[in-house]
């Protein structure tokens, strides 16, 4: 397990984005989120705006030429309260202004947990601790080729069976 406190967060994004892709994994996390144990996870604390962070790293993510993120968020934050997380209904809109035009899909967190931690027993996955205190505020970028996708992937599947 390697966890790194920085305020030079990006610096390590941007050197891990470069050797990132297709199934590797960044997490935005709340500060609540734990530290894991697989050697494959590294957490830093970036220690700044959660939605601030979000914005830094899917921006870093659509100006590399080989990766793309697949967005996830836990789809319990649709029915947290604001009265028991003050906060909430302004995050919300603040992150869905944060994505301007990438995808994003609900799961329950026990679902994309899950996931996380079948692609941590194979490939890297890099977590930043936020200052985000409201639960179920974390979002999961599973990351994909830049430069090709599943369309053309499904095309050569298809002519490779064709040709047999």
């Amino acid at each position: 397990m390697n966890e790194l406190v920085t305020p030079d967060w990006k610096c390590r994004l941007a050197a891990l984005l470069h050797i990132f892709g297709h199934r590797n994994w960044i997490v935005i996390a709340d500060s609540a989120y734990p530290a894991q144990s697989n050697p494959g996870i590294e957490t830093i604390v970036a220690g700044e705006d959660h939605i601030h962070v979000a914005r830094t790293v899917l921006d870093a993510i659509r100006a590399s030429i080989h990766a793309r993120a697949n967005v996830y968020v836990d789809k319990e934050l649709d029915f947290v309260e604001e009265k028991d997380a003050p906060g909430v209904g302004e995050y919300r809109q603040q992150f869905k202004a944060a994505l301007y035009g990438s995808g994003l899909a609900r799961f329950p967190h026990e679902e994309i947990i899950h996931k996380l931690d079948q692609s941590a027993k194979l490939y890297r996955i890099l977590i930043i601790k936020t200052e985000m205190t409201i639960p179920y505020t974390s979002v999961f970028l599973e990351l994909a080729c830049g430069y090709w996708n599943a369309e053309a992937e499904e095309r050569l599947r298809l002519a490779m069976q064709v040709s047999k």
